[in-house]
């Protein structure tokens, strides 16, 4: 019996990755095809998931205040005997925390008022309990002020930032620091004119952290992920700044789930312009080599050459689960019509 790997991301506030991974794998076996089940993020929505289902670990549920000032339940992720924690942003500052009635002017005023100050409380919880090393996911935000929230709920909390305490970014994106509200504010609900007061605020937070910190994150590398969070840590806190996708590939020990697999399954809910900047999409099918690698997502937005240059062979839109399982159950017809080695 032919084998696939199963390795989507979530299709932010439809499907959790495991629940794409789940109706996948459904249509594949309805066909006798074995899926592989490996669902994954970037930094993202998920990433906490990612790292639980892959390491003993026990989790803290924090009351912090979310991207409008309103209290949110959020999760720390504590492994290795708490010395390793793992915080997502989205869950304390993320966009899916807004809620969907919202109108245009509304978002517009929560595009510029949202804050990271809950995503600083979780480090500084964090760090009470006592972590040694904390890695941040910070996709999916709901924010554009360039972690000064985040940085001071940490100064506030813990005071003194601890000088042994390595503090590493898992970003999904590598725009730096003064494209964030270019590239991502259009997203969370601002217009031009709020995208241009947003790109002049975070100009003047990196020659604040200039002066404050000696660090000023423009032209840094994934320093715009997450509205700019990304850069304001690295700045007031020296944190590191890496890719969650291929981070969490890593942890996941993803290509050693290859030799098996006849083909690949990747997906998120939109495939477009950023999915190549450093998405999970687009480091699963970097791994792939001569695996074909098809894409299930909500919306495709790329053409089958930008796909192609992804290495992307074909791509299935599905918005619903029983959508899902019937590009499971075509991909599986694909794979056992190609030639090729069976499983063992």
């Amino acid at each position: 019996m032919k084998k696939v790997l199963v390795a989507p991301d979530s299709f932010k506030g439809t499907f959790t990755a495991a629940e794409v991974a789940d109706h996948v794998a459904a249509g594949l076996r309805s066909v006798d095809v074995e899926p592989i089940l490996c669902p994954v993020a970037d930094g993202g929505e998920g990433t906490l998931d990612a790292f639980l289902l892959a390491l003993p670990g026990e989790v803290l549920h924090i009351e912090v205040e979310g991207p409008l000032g309103e209290a949110v339940r959020a999760r720390i992720g504590l492994f290795n005997n708490r010395q390793l924690a793992v915080v997502e942003m989205a869950e304390a500052s993320g966009l899916g925390l807004l809620g969907p009635g919202l109108d245009s002017q509304d978002r517009e005023a929560a595009a510029i008022r949202a804050t990271s100050y809950g995503t600083g409380q979780l480090i500084a919880h964090a760090i009470q309990a006592g972590a040694k090393e904390i890695l941040v996911g910070v996709g999916g935000s709901a924010t554009t002020d360039g972690g000064k929230g985040a940085i001071d709920a940490v100064e506030s909390l813990v005071g003194i930032f601890p000088p042994q305490l390595r503090l590493r970014v898992l970003a999904d994106v590598d725009v730096p620091f003064e494209r964030a509200a270019q590239v991502f504010a259009p997203q969370k609900g601002a217009g031009p004119a709020a995208v241009q007061l947003l790109r002049a605020r975070l100009d003047e937070f990196a020659e604040d952290f200039e002066r404050r910190y000696g660090r000023n994150p423009a032209g840094v590398p994934f320093s715009g992920a997450a509205g700019g969070l990304a850069g304001g840590l690295w700045s007031a806190f020296d944190a590191s700044l890496t890719s969650g996708a291929q981070a969490v590939v890593d942890l996941l020990r993803l290509p050693d789930l290859l030799p098996d697999s006849a083909a690949v399954v990747v997906g998120e809910g939109r495939l477009d312009s950023q999915t190549g900047s450093g998405k999970i999409v687009s480091v699963v099918a970097s791994q792939a080599g001569c695996l074909p690698v098809f894409a299930v997502v909500g919306q495709n937005t790329l053409s089958a050459e930008e796909c192609r240059h992804l290495g992307i062979h074909q791509v299935f839109e599905a918005t619903d689960a029983e959508a899902l399982r019937a590009a499971g159950r075509m991909i599986g017809e694909l794979v056992v019509q190609t030639k090729g080695a069976d499983g063992p």
